[in-house]
């Protein structure tokens, strides 16, 4: 089960980079684009005191416009059948890594990415049912998927252990499955809070890299408002996982909070988050600057994940990397 499990998240990789490449296409083609005829000739009236003005007409697509457009379409779909087919894939990974370990599947390092991003990715193709127009956005969603989960398969992977039995209780369950959900809707959030930032800059003339890579986004309102409601939603469940996780530690080692390193950074990461709602909130904070928060708080996320577990020693060592 435990090799199954292995299969199943390389299976997962390569249909998300398939993904990845279709999404790409989708990207470099685009919309077929309106052609405008050269104005005609400006007719001089007599006596009238000049040329009157003629205004260009726009021309239809042309044949291999609409070729153009049909492929992107094509590839567009095609990129988000690969990556239903990768979640699939990546949940199937977990519940077979799950019932080798005869526990839930959350126990290191690599079994929280792996849950983590299943759960970007699943809460990814919600948004996607309920608003295609954000199809494009799937390029650089589907990059970070192929990154984070090429990264735990190579770098973090680690076999099969029991849990340490500081983590054997039910407030295992209840602590880390909240933590887990919510860094996966955080990790989908900063996906298009990174596209906002550079819609916005590109909308407002900006054509140095790496705004000119937003060419093709949905319109920096909608990735700004969409932003806003995935982190609302998140925010949360973050804070009851945090609590939560005080409960426990009070029942594990007799005390609610210590400051250790990973309890610092969740602090960290918490006043960061707040702050950002709060500034998202506040009509005179503008909205990219909100959003930057936002982009600071998922990278006080990534420290607590990785930073902590790799270069700190504490009670939440659980990484699972020595």
């Amino acid at each position: 089960m435990s090799a199954l499990s292995d299969n199943l998240v390389t299976s997962a990789i390569l249909a998300y980079l398939v993904a990845m490449i279709g999404h790409a296409v989708e990207y470099a083609l685009g919309n077929a684009r309106t052609r405008i005829a050269a104005a005609a000739p400006a007719r001089e009236l007599v006596g009238a005191g000049g040329p009157v003005p003629t205004s260009p007409a726009p021309v239809p697509p042309s044949t291999g416009d609409g070729r153009s457009k049909r492929r992107a379409r094509l590839a567009g779909l095609i990129a988000v059948g690969a990556t239903a087919v990768a979640a699939v894939l990546h949940l199937a990974a977990l519940v077979t890594r799950g019932l080798a370990a005869d526990r839930m599947p959350w126990g290191n390092m690599y079994e929280f990415v792996l849950t983590v991003t299943f759960i970007g990715v699943a809460a990814w193709l919600v948004v996607l049912w309920k608003r295609p127009s954000l199809r494009k956005l799937g390029l650089f969603l589907t990059l970070v998927m192929v990154l984070l989960v090429a990264t735990a398969e190579l770098v973090l992977y680690v076999p099969i252990v029991p849990l340490v039995p500081a983590l054997n209780s039910y407030w295992f369950v209840i602590h880390v499955s909240t933590i887990v959900f919510a860094s996966g809707i955080f990790l989908l959030g900063v996906v298009p809070a990174v596209g906002f930032l550079m819609r916005n800059g590109y909308e407002q003339g900006k054509r140095s890299f790496p705004y000119t890579l937003a060419k093709r986004l949905p319109g920096a309102v909608g990735l700004e408002r969409l932003t806003f409601a995935l982190h609302a939603f998140a925010f949360p469940i973050f804070t009851f996982a945090v609590i939560a996780g005080a409960i426990w530690a009070e029942a594990a080692w007799g005390r609610p909070w210590g400051w250790d390193p990973k309890e610092t950074w969740a602090f960290i990461s918490w006043v960061v988050y707040a702050g950002y709602l709060h500034a998202r909130a506040t009509p005179s904070v503008k909205r990219n600057v909100a959003t930057w928060l936002a982009v600071l708080g998922f990278l006080t996320m990534l420290m607590n994940l990785f930073g902590v577990n790799i270069f700190f020693t504490g009670l939440h060592s659980y990484g699972g990397l020595d």
